[in-house]
């Protein structure tokens, strides 16, 4: 506990306390170090102060009574983008005038740097042209929004200068005209602590971040076993073109980088942003017109907010477990912005990360027209399976999707990054959704663990083509469609193929239909790896298709809505084999 006299510390190493109180006109000044306090924090009285300066850091530990007084904590972090652009933000600090712990925080909470450890409460006046200005610091509040459990565009709650952003929450805030890009903002507050919550819902997504005045690692928050409950795993992140000079909706050019994390920290999947356009609406525009440069690390820095999206109603919590001492300027560290004055440290020459040497990996690039790429990541281990694996795969929530787009089809479900037990008989669908005629280039980039002979096609089905992507890059003009099955991703090609797949006939199989349920059923005895199936009528005409996605002994399909008359049923193999069978539907119900 420190006396009422003013006290200057400049720590050259770490300090560590079982609680810490400071108190009267005292201050503790910390800089690039971190402080360790393993219950909680006493700022007293109304001047008593904490400065974090050049990186320093508080990490707290399991305290239960949560941090208390109405002192400040004052801790630095930079927008860096400009007056147009928004960045995503979680304030690590609430206000300091309610007894209650993590309170809730406004933009009135930012200050404008003056001296080391002096400020001056930054402007929060409207500017008739909606533009924040850096010299004095004026925020432009028309900017500040929140977003919570919601699919809807039109649920952006507005805040502005209202100090209604509960600890935990995100908001965006555009960055200042006069900054260079480059503006740094003093959060002033109560220091929050101990388990955050912030509400979710199924298929919903929620504006959060990282609330504490540290890192926080998304390893440890990905799989706390609470948040594994109701989020995918994947958190989102804004990126914005930073050339485009406009507040108007319509003109907005950006979208979201995507990060998920293995639960033993050893396989990184991060995916950039697509820059898509918007209507006033906000619902995404026809057009898309480039690619973000940010990429998502495992770090996540002191003011960094994101999206996540919910599997079920509930909370999702930050804890002091999740929190670390990590500097920005490490490598695993990045503050999603358009640049980035603190210098990185790595020595690693990989632009992506390594992966174990027990799995193997690949992206794609898919390139509209040269003015976008779709990234897509496929990561192979004997632990994947056929479902959705979390911490390994990354589902596109629809509202993202371009009009024009590419993506792993799972279960009729939009994939960024998808994740299966190796098999050279493997063929992965690829689909291509196109609003009009587009050139289309596949590329190939980040082959980890594969042997340097194994080749990686793309086949066309319809022209019966197989690229090797590693050789070359697949091209093709396409029409306006939407492409699921016609595109595959294999690793042999039909010579070889049939080389090394054994033949099945359809003694494997047993295909009955039952008229006097109106019952189609399969029988796979040896759970052959069956793809789909379809059901054509004399004309030919298709009326059933259904895709399968598990190896089972058996599959029973109604065909109570079908004519009575004789069908061919026709079974897909995962080796590309087809199975031929003739049924005759009378149906007696």
């Amino acid at each position: 506990m420190f006396n009422k006299y003013t006290l200057f510390l400049l720590f050259i190493g770490n300090l560590a306390f079982s609680q810490l109180s400071v108190r009267n006109d005292a201050y503790l000044f910390v800089n690039d170090e971190i402080v360790f306090v393993e219950d909680d924090i006493n700022l007293n009285e109304a001047n008593s102060s904490i400065y974090l300066r050049n990186e320093a850091q508080i990490i707290q530990g399991t305290g239960t009574t949560g941090n208390s007084g109405v002192g400040e904590l004052s801790v630095y972090q930079e927008g860096n983008v400009g007056e147009y652009e928004y960045n995503y933000w979680c304030s690590p600090i609430g206000s300091t005038t309610s007894s209650s712990v993590n309170n809730p925080f406004g933009i009135t909470f930012l200050n404008d740097i003056t001296g080391l450890i002096t400020s001056t409460t930054a402007g929060t006046v409207h500017d008739p042209n909606y533009n924040g200005t850096s010299s004095p610091l004026n925020i432009e509040p028309y900017w500040i929004w929140k977003f919570i459990a919601s699919d809807e565009y039109s649920d952006w709650v507005h805040i502005q200068n209202s100090t209604s952003i509960n600890a935990g929450e995100g908001f965006s805030m555009k960055g200042t005209a006069g900054s260079g890009d480059a503006q740094q903002y003093d959060f002033k507050g109560k220091p929050n602590n101990g388990t955050i919550s912030v509400s979710v819902a199924n298929n919903n997504l929620t504006l959060v971040g990282n609330p504490y005045p540290s890192a926080l690692d998304a390893l440890e928050y990905i799989h706390d076993t609470e948040n594994a409950g109701v989020i995918t795993g994947t958190l989102l992140f804004w990126e914005q073109d930073p050339t485009v000079d406009s507040h108007k909706i319509a003109d907005y050019n950006g979208g979201y980088a995507t990060y998920t994390i293995n639960a033993t920290g050893t396989v990184e999947t991060a995916i950039p942003a697509v820059f898509n356009t918007y209507n006033n609406d906000g619902t995404i525009n026809t057009t898309a017109t480039g690619t973000g440069t940010k990429t998502p690390k495992q770090y996540i820095p002191i003011g960094q907010g994101f999206m996540v999206e919910g599997t079920a109603t509930g909370t999702v919590k930050a804890k002091n477990s999740h929190r670390v001492y990590i500097k920005e300027t490490n490598v695993e560290s990045e503050f999603f912005k358009t640049s980035n004055t603190k210098s990185k440290v790595s020595n690693s020459t990989n632009d992506f990360s390594i992966i174990p040497s027990d799995y193997k990996r690949f992206r794609l690039n898919i390139d509209f027209n040269d003015s976008y790429t779709r990234q897509l990541i496929e990561t192979f281990h004997s632990s994947a399976t056929k479902g959705f694996d979390y911490g390994l795969e990354s589902k596109m929530h629809e509202i993202f999707a371009m009009a024009s787009d590419a993506y792993w089809l799972v279960d009729e479900k939009l994939y960024l990054a998808e994740a299966l037990p190796f098999d050279t008989n493997l063929s992965i669908p690829l689909a291509i959704k196109l609003n009009s005629e587009f050139q289309i280039r596949i590329r190939i980039t980040d082959i980890q663990n594969f042997e340097s002979d194994q080749p990686i096609y793309v086949h066309d089905t319809e022209n019966n083509t197989f690229t090797d992507l590693r050789t070359q890059d697949f091209n093709i003009s396409l029409d306006a469609n939407n492409y699921t099955d016609r595109f595959k991703i294999v690793f042999t090609d039909d010579e070889n193929r049939s080389l090394n797949t054994t033949e099945v006939s359809l003694n494997d199989l047993k295909v009955f239909q039952n008229n006097d349920i109106s019952e189609l059923k399969i029988l796979n005895p040896n759970t052959l790896n069956i793809k789909a199936f379809s059901l054509f009528d004399v004309s030919g005409k298709e009326v059933i298709n259904k895709k399968v996605y598990d190896s089972k002994n058996a599959y029973t399909y109604s065909t109570k809505s079908l004519s009575d008359g004789v069908y061919i049923i026709k079974i897909s193999l995962d080796n590309n084999q087809e199975l031929s069978k003739k049924i005759i539907i009378a149906n007696k119900n």
